[in-house]
C-alpha cells in the first residue's frame, strides 16, 4: 500500500509517496522547522541538509525555510511555524538582536528554539546555542596567513555581515594574532556582507588603491571566492588569501594552486547536533548540555584539502 504524505518546503509543496509501515510513517514525531540564510551559499545549503537528513531519520516532517538575513522575513517565517505547530525549530539567525523577539514569540507558544553558527544577544531564549568556536579558528586562519606572509606586507581584511556576531568575533581573533607582528600593515578593512559579489567589486577597488597589496584575509569563504575572482581578473594571483567555513569551492581553489587557506568550521554535523538534542528535549525535557555550546574549527591546507566534503574532514 502507497500513501502520500504531503511535504511542505522552501519554495513550494510536494507530495512524497510513501510505502505502508514505513519508518517515517511508524515515527511521525510532528514537525521540525529549519530556517537558515539562503542557500545560495553552500554552507547554509549544508546545514539545512543535514538538519533535514538527521530529522527525517529521527522520524519528524520537516519544513525547510531561508529568511535570506531578512530580520523582518525571519520573523514571518517564525508566525507560519507557530501557525503550523511545529514541535521545534532549528535556525540559523539573522541578527543577534533581530532574532531575541521571535524566537521568545516561539517559546510563548511552547516551541522551542534550537541555534547554530549564529549566537542570539540573550540566554533563556533559545535551548541551545551551538556554535563553532569562531575565536579559535579565526586564530588558526591568523596564524597560517602570517605564515604564507612571511610574517611581513601589506594586506586587506574583508569584513562579514556587521549584525552577525561571527564577524566580529572572527575580526578579533585574526586580530590579537597578527597584530603582533610590527611589520604585518593592514591598509584596508571593509565589510563584503559576506557576499561573494560584493567580495570582489570591493577586491577591485582595494586593489586599484593598493597595488602593492600581499594579502587578503576573508571572514568568510563566499567572500574569499569573490576576492581571489577579482584578483585573478586583475592577473594578481600572487596575493595571498585565506578564508573561513571550509566550503568545497575554497577547497577546489586550494588544491589548484589559489587560495591558501581556509578554516574549516563544521556545519553539517552542528545542524545534525541540534537536531539530536531537539529530539532529546521533546523526549526527556532537557538536552543534558548547557545553552551554550563550542565546536573547534579545524585548519584546512593543501595538506588535507583533499580529505574535505561538504564541510567535513573524511579522516
Amino acid at each position: 500500500m502507497i500513501i502520500n504524505r504531503r511535504v511542505v518546503l522552501a519554495g513550494g509543496v510536494s507530495t512524497v509517496a510513501l510505502a505502508a509501515g514505513s519508518p517515517l510513517l511508524a515515527a511521525d514525531k510532528g514537525l521540525i522547522a529549519i530556517i537558515t540564510p539562503s542557500h545560495d551559499n553552500p554552507f547554509f545549503k549544508a546545514e539545512a541538509d543535514g538538519a533535514q537528513s538527521r530529522a527525517e531519520a529521527l522520524g519528524y516532517e520537516t519544513l525547510v525555510l531561508q529568511h535570506d538575513d531578512d530580520p523582518n522575513k525571519q520573523s514571518e517565517l517564525f508566525d507560519t511555524v507557530i501557525a503550523r505547530g511545529a514541535k521545534a525549530v532549528i535556525l540559523d539567525n539573522a541578527g543577534a538582536e533581530a532574532s531575541v523577539a521571535p524566537i521568545r514569540r516561539a517559546k510563548e507558544a511552547g516551541i522551542p528554539s534550537f541555534l547554530i553558527d549564529r549566537e542570539i544577544t540573550e540566554s533563556g531564549v533559545a535551548i541551545s546555542q551551538i556554535v563553532s568556536n569562531n575565536y579559535q579558528g579565526a586564530q588558526l586562519g591568523a596564524e597560517e596567513f602570517l605564515r604564507q606572509m612571511g610574517e611581513a606586507g601589506k594586506y586587506a581584511e574583508l569584513v562579514g555581515k556587521e549584525s552577525d556576531t561571527n564577524a566580529g568575533i572572527r575580526s578579533s581573533g585574526y586580530h590579537d594574532v597578527i597584530d603582533q607582528f610590527p611589520d604585518m600593515e593592514m591598509v584596508v578593512q571593509q565589510s563584503a556582507n559576506w557576499s561573494q559579489t560584493e567580495a570582489f567589486e570591493k577586491m577591485e577597488t582595494i586593489l586599484q588603491a593598493n597595488p602593492e597589496i600581499k594579502g587578503v584575509i576573508s571572514g568568510n569563504d563566499t567572500m574569499a571566492m569573490g576576492a581571489w575572482a577579482a584578483l585573478s581578473a586583475a592577473g594578481r594571483k600572487d596575493v595571498i588569501v585565506v578564508g573561513f567555513d571550509g566550503s568545497n569551492d575554497v577547497r577546489d581553489s586550494i588544491l589548484d594552486g589559489g587560495i591558501k587557506a581556509t578554516v574549516l568550521q563544521p556545519a553539517y554535523r552542528q545542524a545534525e547536533i541540534a537536531v539530536e538534542q531537539a529530539d532529546k528535549y521533546l523526549n526527556e525535557g532537557s538536552t543534558g548540555q548547557s545553552e551554550k555550546q563550542l565546536m573547534d574549527c579545524v585548519l584546512i591546507t593543501e595538506e588535507n584539502a583533499g580529505d574535505l566534503e561538504t564541510f567535513a574532514l573524511s579522516s
